[in-house]
């Protein structure tokens, strides 16, 4: 039977908490109920206590309730929590995961739920679900519901809504398992709009050639997820053509990825086959909220989402040095192609983003800065959407991944 992980604060949730703890257990599941509350009496009785989570931190309960520091209490309770679930799901005691809460218990949910492998179901009904997210998610498929209404009571709308969520995770749980490729060697692969016939091109022929191929989307979290995936020891290789979070870390853009960007498959010794696609973009929301400092550059509106902006000949050579930088670190092989005739697919000529000095000026940069002795540099008298330069890019690994086995 499955088992689902049901954690959060009992001391002030705990009718609330019963409420689905009963839809999980009319649903045929098991629930293991973990309390991370500190300081009203529970409300509900637990299967693992308050005080062993505070254990699990390293943490003196009495102390902590004592020193009434809020702040305080979440952080030694998320640190807790995270050690109590991943203890149940080594033990075969986590199927899934729910929790129910405002912004303290969705945060320590969210960093208990985040050290549960990717595919593991893992859902928090909160109030904080529409708002700014990223730091509850960080680079894991946890999912954020709306609570709509504030965790306070089981009324006509929120027995609705925490229904639906036991019934989701109950659905989770239960459904039929996914059989994957696991036997086949798994490569991640960076795209974005702008380079996605190359990197689809380029996954095509990698899984003719007997490889699994993860895409995933640059808008920082993509790139994130990518480096961990990189560092995790998951990966035989990466495919990384789209380093357009590069741009928006110099610049100033809604996309950067951090300071880590590039550096975790090199680190790893990962072979890798990097290329600068959309180097020549800072990514910003709607057209309104590019920043006034930026109003005189070129501007092209990608969707009316999504405001591109060129980057300049100076900010390209910084971008060539840095991306040179980062790869002369590698440990294991690496190649890098430059696609001549175009970085993205409207930075060819006659495309609204076609700037030969600021290409010239990344291409220099990093003809100037890359170690040779460590990074194979090939030049492409092509555009990086073109179907020669794809297949070289899948080639080039192939190879490297070829002589690793």
């Amino acid at each position: 039977m499955p088992s689902v992980v049901l954690l959060g604060t009992l001391d002030t949730k705990g009718d609330e908490y019963a409420f689905v703890r009963d839809r999980l257990i009319a649903a045929g599941l098991t629930v293991v109920v973990v309390d991370a509350g500190v300081l009203g009496t529970p409300g509900l009785t637990a299967d693992v206590t308050r005080d062993e989570v505070a254990a699990a931190a390293d943490v003196d309960l009495a102390a902590l309730r004592d020193a009434a520091d809020r702040g305080a209490a979440v952080s030694a309770m998320a640190a807790g929590a995270a050690d109590v679930v991943r203890r149940l799901y080594d033990e075969g005691r986590c199927d899934g995961a729910l929790a129910l809460g405002g912004t303290g218990g969705t945060s320590i949910a969210a960093a208990a739920f985040r050290g549960l492998p990717l595919g593991v179901p893992k859902v928090i009904v909160s109030t904080a679900a529409a708002g700014a997210t990223s730091a509850y998610l960080r680079e894991t498929d946890l999912v954020l519901m709306p609570s709509v209404v504030d965790v306070a009571g089981v009324n006509r709308l929120s027995a609705r809504i925490l229904a639906n969520a036991a019934a989701a995770v109950a659905g989770m749980v239960t459904a039929e398992p996914v059989h994957d490729a696991a036997d086949l060697p798994l490569l991640a692969a960076s795209m974005f709009g702008v380079t996605t016939p190359a990197v689809d091109m380029a996954r095509g022929r990698l899984a003719d050639l007997g490889y699994e191929v993860l895409v995933f989307h640059m808008t920082g979290t993509g790139g994130r997820t990518l480096e961990s995936l990189a560092g995790s020891g998951q990966l035989a290789g990466v495919l990384d053509l789209t380093t357009t979070e590069l741009a928006d870390e110099l610049v100033g853009g809604v996309f950067s990825a951090g300071p880590d960007r590039l550096t975790a498959a090199g680190c790893a010794g990962i072979p890798q086959v990097v290329s600068v696609g959309a180097l020549d973009m800072v990514n910003f929301g709607p057209r309104d909220t590019v920043p006034p400092q930026f109003a005189d550059r070129n501007l092209f509106v990608h969707n009316p989402s999504v405001t591109l902006m060129r980057t300049t000949p100076s900010e390209c050579a910084e971008l060539g040095c840095r991306l040179a930088t980062r790869l002369n670190g590698s440990t294991g092989p690496v190649a890098l192609l430059l696609p001549l005739r175009g970085i993205s697919a409207i930075a060819v000529e006659g495309g609204p983003f076609y700037d030969p000095a600021a290409d010239a000026a990344l291409f220099d940069a990093i003809r100037d800065t890359v170690d040779r002795s460590v990074v194979e540099v090939v030049e492409l008298d092509a555009a990086i959407n073109d179907e020669s330069f794809a297949h070289a890019a899948a080639d080039a690994l192939n190879a490297f991944l070829r002589k690793e086995s």
